[in-house]
């Protein structure tokens, strides 16, 4: 399982893409096997050769609920008691619910900027508007819970998805991070920690 997806501009989800940022998400069978392809197959290889910056972060899922693609591509393992987590949320909105959806995503984006417990965020998206990715880095799953589920336009726009059926295929996962290769001037600015599980 594998997708390529676009970035966008701002704090979070933003219809306005962001030409200099992309990103890859693969599922491998193991981390050695990942570890093997990144490292010595010429797409990855084409990839790093046209680009100023890249990080890799390896993660393991811990849970992960809903669809992508028609798919459930993440298998779940222990949640680690140390360090930091990642959160993948990945939608197809419906079409006649876009400009809804667009119309809650300042609000959610604003709030996330503001949250100082954010490690790590980012926009992402395979077909602009439609299909849309966020990741995030949190310094536990105690801080994440808070924000999805306090009173806020988070919470309420989580609401109004429920009631109104905005979506046609979503995903969550909760991640580990296990290890982190590269540099990304964006990402290291963030405090972002590599994990030590010895």
């Amino acid at each position: 399982f594998w997708k390529l997806l676009g970035s966008g501009t701002g704090q979070g989800f933003t219809p306005i893409p962001n030409w200099g940022v992309y990103a890859i998400l693969c599922v491998w069978e193991n981390p050695k096997i990942a570890e093997y392809m990144i490292e010595n197959t010429p797409l990855f290889k084409r990839y790093r050769a046209h680009s100023a910056e890249t990080t890799t972060l390896f993660l393991e899922a811990v849970s992960s609920r809903g669809a992508w693609s028609g798919q459930s591509p993440f298998q779940a393992h222990e949640l680690r008691d140390t360090g930091p987590v990642a959160i993948l949320t990945r939608a197809t909105v419906r079409w006649s619910k876009i400009i809804k959806f667009w119309r809650q995503s300042p609000a959610i984006s604003e709030k996330i900027g503001a949250n100082r417990d954010v490690l790590f965020k980012i926009g992402l998206g395979e077909v602009p508007l439609r299909q849309q990715l966020t990741f995030s880095i949190w310094p536990d799953i105690a801080e994440m819970s808070q924000f999805a589920h306090h009173h806020g336009p988070h919470k309420q726009a989580i609401q109004h998805v429920r009631k109104g059926k905005w979506f046609k295929e979503e995903l969550y996962a909760h991640f580990n991070i296990t290890a982190i290769d590269g540099h990304w001037s964006a990402f290291d600015k963030q405090t972002v920690q590599e994990p030590n599980y010895d």
